[in-house]
């Protein structure tokens, strides 16, 4: 739901009056001159409310010969009453990936040179799962890799290839299997902590 609607719909049912007219359509449809009688009010102020609830979808009008009867859009009203808890929870979901995004690239920021190669591998098991993750990325799924040619492919990064290829094993990044290496799913990746 677009915000602006949603601000339209908030404005529409910030008035006392509005409210009121909400709550007695919710019985039954009513006239214009019924809910003026309803609530001590002129037939003019009616109008001007019904134009209000109108313009955000609240109400809806039928004529029953020369009378116009509104009735409740309780359909519209209740998407409209909980789309804010939706946008809430977005923005902060939006917020979240953000704020994970900005913790990974300083983290690899830290661990690897500008030329792509790996200083040293992190201590701490949440950031040696990213450092990891982002030296598996170069590795093609579904094929399957000799031992050599992984230690090959990790010698690009570090010089220990051999703690980071047993890391990748240990960290399911990898399967090995007579001494054949391919690498898992991203599903099966230990994944570090949010």
């Amino acid at each position: 739901m677009q915000l602006d609607r949603l601000v339209h719909f908030h404005k529409a049912v910030g008035d006392v009056t509005r409210i009121r007219i909400i709550a007695l359509l919710q019985n039954c449809p009513l006239h214009g001159q019924a809910l003026a009688g309803k609530l001590g009010v002129t037939p003019p102020t009616i109008t001007h409310h019904m134009t209000k609830l109108r313009e955000a979808d609240l109400v809806y009008e039928r004529r029953d010969k020369n009378t116009i009867y509104f009735y409740l859009n309780e359909k519209s009203l209740t998407q409209q009453a909980q789309a804010i808890l939706k946008v809430g929870k977005a923005s902060s979901a939006a917020e979240d990936k953000q704020e994970a995004a900005a913790r990974k690239a300083a983290i690899q920021d830290n661990f690897f040179n500008r030329d792509g190669t790996l200083k040293h591998l992190p201590a701490q098991r949440k950031k040696k799962l990213i450092v990891l993750e982002r030296l598996v990325k170069g590795l093609e799924p579904h094929r399957k890799y000799t031992e050599k040619e992984i230690n090959e492919y990790i010698r690009q990064y570090h010089e220990d290839y051999a703690t980071i290829r047993r890391e990748f094993i240990m960290n399911h990044f990898m399967y090995r299997e007579n001494d054949i290496y391919e690498l898992n799913p991203p599903e099966l990746w230990d994944k570090s902590p949010s």
